[in-house]
């Protein structure tokens, strides 16, 4: 038998590892299928539907917080975790004692009564202030209503003389024994308006609203009051009068005939500026005619011109305006008022 090589390390000529060349190309043609490859695999991850993905995204949770500012979601997404929490302790108050408190309070005391008495001083300058504002008003209207009442005193005074004249005559003589001019004259003033309007805007406003209390001075509260006390009764008295006047006006004119009347009342108006007897002497001699001389009709007309109390209604009148002066007074001096 002669020696040779091994079997096993003998190859055959037809076996494919001793035929294999190496190919320069082999490595060129690798590259573009690898590339080719990953844009395959790109494509096929833009091309999974979305609904893939959220199932996919569902079966496999990721453990990232998606919202760091709320700790729950992190608590349910990572239920081993634990959060750590700071905890703040409360300092300790220190403990006050008994003068600490006692001095808190009387401090707080004198503040609130500090407020108090402020508030008060306020209101008793704003008082002040408002109670010389309606002694003001109230002062300019007393000087009105002592103006009118002057006046009123001059015409009724010479009308209750004329008044007391004609039931002098008409008490001794028979009607148609006087002269007529005379009994026009004298008889003008039985019929004559008992006419005062009183200035009493600002009194009447203090009583309604309570503002009377604004006078601190009893004394000028007591005056006040009492004026108005005898304003009111004088207002009521000549309200009365003017139901009796209304029936002497009825009465006259069943005597006296209308347009001698007027000639005696512009005879009246011209004496109201300046008293002249002659003005009136002349008038009397003219001896107007009369409706009538019925004596029975006469009484009548004297009995209601009686009846208006015409020296009563004057007295009342210089009282009211002698109260009215004696206020004005009192109010200048209190709150240091100027004419």
């Amino acid at each position: 038998m002669s020696k040779g090589r091994s079997p096993k390390s003998r190859k055959s000529p037809e076996s494919p590892e001793n035929n294999q060349k190496p190919n320069p190309d082999s490595h060129r043609d690798e590259s573009p299928k690898s590339e080719e490859g990953k844009s395959e695999l790109k494509n096929s991850a833009i091309d999974i539907p979305q609904s893939e993905l959220k199932n996919s995204e569902i079966e496999h949770p990721t453990s990232e917080i998606k919202n760091k500012s709320d700790p729950d979601s992190y608590r349910d997404e990572n239920p081993n975790s634990e959060i750590k929490m700071e905890v703040h302790h409360h300092p300790e108050v220190e403990k006050k004692g008994l003068k600490e408190y006692l001095l808190e309070g009387l401090m707080i005391f004198i503040a609130v009564m500090m407020g108090f008495f402020a508030e008060s001083a306020r209101e008793s300058l704003s008082e002040h202030s408002r109670a010389k504002e309606y002694a003001a008003t109230l002062y300019s209207d007393l000087k009105a209503d002592t103006v009118s009442l002057h006046k009123f005193l001059r015409r009724i005074d010479f009308g209750a003389n004329n008044v007391d004249t004609l039931m002098q005559l008409l008490s001794a003589n028979d009607p148609k024994d006087v002269p007529s001019g005379k009994l026009y004259w004298y008889g003008l003033f039985g019929g004559m308006q008992l006419a005062f309007v009183p200035h009493d805007a600002t009194l009447l406003e203090m009583k309604s609203s309570g503002s009377l209390r604004f006078f601190t001075n009893p004394a000028v509260n007591r005056m006040v009051a009492e004026y108005d006390q005898r304003l009111q009764f004088f207002k009521s008295i000549l309200e009365d009068d003017q139901g009796l006047y209304t029936e002497v006006r009825k009465t006259k004119a069943l005597l006296f005939n209308f347009k001698y009347n007027d000639a005696a009342n512009t005879v009246t108006q011209r004496i109201y500026i300046k008293y002249n007897r002659a003005i009136v002497d002349s008038f009397i001699r003219t001896n107007p005619p009369l409706l009538s001389t019925d004596k029975v009709v006469f009484n009548q007309f004297v009995e209601l011109v009686r009846s208006r109390f015409l020296r009563t209604d004057a007295q009342d009148a210089d009282s009211l305006k002698h109260h009215a002066v004696l206020l004005i007074g009192a109010l200048k001096k209190e709150y240091k008022l100027e004419d």
